[in-house]
């Protein structure tokens, strides 16, 4: 975890100090179930709240034992043995340290995609918001970066909703896949440990059971887990790209928010760059670089090996750090984002209504004239207005052909912008009404 990208919310749940307190607590609600199946004695489980309830774990303490040691899970039940006293003796009866380390990490990710969800519906409210703030500001749709036919920037936006709000299900689903908890034992059999004891730590731990567990618990959950994250970094990716695109000298129609005092150049003063936009972009990348690792890591020897454990050290917590900040920093590009009708109008001008070349064909289709030969009549003239030769209207208008089977005024009817505009109001209904309600991420 890099602090220049790290939220403190989702950086706590990485904290040793938070990581020691889930492993005790999974050994302590252990104990209390040990206890009631008459394991171990009800004062043991009792004095192992009591003792370490409160208690503020020494972090190198821990480190220092494990120097020796040479097992982070020994080192701190070596230091919880410190605090307890001689009813630590009952602590860990019939467990193995997959069943903490696991638990605890399953734990975790639960806990960072609730935050991951969390900040998804603030992106979606300030989607929503700008959606239909822009709904009806019309802007040049392009494929392949060239003007094609018109859209609107709220419509830009809506896409995007759409698509976080289908970010907000995966999170949610691999939330669900990832939520298991195993106390099963060495090679988990339940030989040392009653399957009972799970049971009870899943429930006070806020997790399922783990159906069967190998003495860990499958890493094709995990690999869910990571595949979803970087699925939804894609979709960061993808509006900032947008964004980038849009600010583009030649295009300006929309810019991030340029605050007083901002520089965007140590050589040029002039100089207003997308840099949060493109600070996403990279971090991005970051995220779905942990997709590999992770599926790697589901093809383990046998019932266990240790080859997954120093991935997840590193990337449980860079990529749920990495992409709770990237969601946050684009909300907040898209909440202050400065948008340029204008520009937008007079890009939409730029090809002198080149962009409406299909509605002309499919009006000389509806005269009767064959779809290829409209084609041709309709290119035709294009393209001397794409070279400049002549303007488009005034090409058709004067083209025999065109006016054979188009008076003027049914010419100039397909050169309306509202025409592309008519359905608008259907696909918001589909975004914002139905995806909406099952959704409910704030008012618009």
């Amino acid at each position: 975890m890099i602090p220049r990208y790290t939220r403190p919310e989702m950086a706590a749940i990485w904290d040793p100090q938070t990581r020691y307190r889930i492993w005790f607590e999974i050994e302590a609600h252990a104990a209390d179930a040990m206890a009631e199946l008459g394991v171990i004695p009800k004062a043991a489980a009792k004095a192992i709240w009591e003792k370490g309830k409160h208690a503020k774990f020494d972090v190198a303490r821990i480190d220092a034992i494990e120097r020796e040691v040479k097992h982070d899970v020994i080192a701190f039940l070596t230091h919880l043995a410190e605090i307890v006293g001689p009813q630590a003796r009952f602590v860990h009866q019939g467990m193995t340290s997959s069943d903490v380390l696991d638990t605890c990490l399953n734990v975790q990710l639960v806990r960072a995609a609730d935050l991951l969800i969390a900040d998804v519906d603030a992106l979606m409210v300030a989607l929503k918001r700008r959606a239909f703030e822009h709904k009806m500001t019309p802007i040049i749709g392009r494929s392949h970066g060239i003007h094609a036919e018109p859209t609107t920037f709220g419509l830009k936006l809506a896409y995007a909703y759409a698509e976080f709000f289908r970010a907000k299900e995966r999170l949610i689903s691999a939330r669900t896949e990832v939520a298991t908890c195993a106390i099963s034992g060495a090679v988990g059999t339940f030989a040392q440990v009653d399957p009972r004891v799970e049971e009870h730590v899943a429930q006070a731990m806020g997790l399922a059971v783990e159906p069967v567990s190998t003495q860990i618990i499958p890493r094709d959950r995990h690999a869910m887990y990571f595949a979803t994250l970087a699925v939804v970094a894609a979709s960061v990716e993808r509006l900032a790209t947008e964004v980038r695109h849009l600010q583009r000298t030649e295009v300006l129609e929309a810019e991030e928010f340029f605050s007083e005092g901002q520089k965007g150049s140590s050589a040029m003063p002039h100089k207003r760059n997308p840099v949060l936009s493109e600070n996403v972009t990279g971090l991005a990348r970051m995220v779905r670089a942990y997709v590999m690792p992770a599926l790697e890591n589901v093809a383990l020897w046998h019932e266990r090996d240790i080859s997954h454990s120093s991935v997840e050290r590193m990337s449980a917590p860079d990529a749920t750090v990495t992409l709770d900040f990237v969601l946050a920093r684009l909300t907040g590009i898209i909440d202050k984002l400065v948008v340029y009708p204008a520009n937008m109008q007079q890009n939409l001008e730029r090809l002198g209504g080149l962009i409406h070349s299909q509605r002309v064909m499919l009006a000389l289709t509806q005269k009767g004239v064959a779809r290829e030969e409209a084609y041709a009549i309709v290119q035709r003239n294009a393209m001397r207005a794409w070279k400049g030769d002549s303007d488009f209207f005034s090409s058709l208008a004067a083209d025999k052909e065109v006016r054979r089977h188009l008076s003027e005024a049914e010419l100039k009817e397909n050169f309306e912008l509202a025409h592309h505009f008519k359905h608008v109001d259907t696909i918001f209904e589909r975004v914002f009404g139905k995806l909406a309600a099952a959704s409910d991420p704030g008012p618009g």
